[in-house]
């Protein structure tokens, strides 16, 4: 087991396998699909990312670089978390993006549902942390890799 120390952005615990990508991240590509289609499973539709693409991303622990794309990025997360079919948590190797934590902030207020959100983790936590490892976020943003 393997600690990164990263920044709350929004606080909370999560326990969900990793799903990893060292590309840039378009959360509206992504979840476009799943969100017109209300699949709760939120299969990946960005043909752009092939480490993440036809995988689902609901309940996973989302471990990426940042994120790319539109600006209604933030209101496609808040989407996700409202239908319940976001990620367990979303961890950023680098500082996240007003729109994205805009998004997973307002995913916490305004939803049922939680999407811990943790930043500057490091190159150190993309370069170590593998799809399929499992991953625990902690409120004081501590995050455990077991694998």
């Amino acid at each position: 087991m393997r600690e990164f120390q990263g920044r709350v952005v929004v606080p909370g615990a999560a326990k969900a396998e990793a799903l990893v990508t060292t590309k840039g991240f378009n959360t509206l590509a992504s979840f476009q699909k799943s969100l017109m289609k209300s699949d709760l499973r939120a299969i990946c539709s960005d043909q752009n990312n092939p480490d993440l693409f036809g995988k689902a991303l609901a309940g996973k622990a989302i471990c990426l670089p940042r994120t790319i794309g539109s600006t209604t990025g933030g209101m496609v997360l808040y989407c996700a978390s409202a239908m319940g079919a976001a990620p367990a948590c979303l961890l950023f190797s680098e500082p996240i993006d007003s729109l994205a934590a805009a998004g997973a902030i307002l995913s916490d207020v305004w939803t049922e549902s939680s999407l811990p959100t943790v930043d500057s983790l490091g190159e150190d936590f993309l370069e170590y942390v593998k799809e399929g490892m499992l991953i625990e976020v902690m409120e004081d943003g501590i995050v455990r890799v077991e694998g």
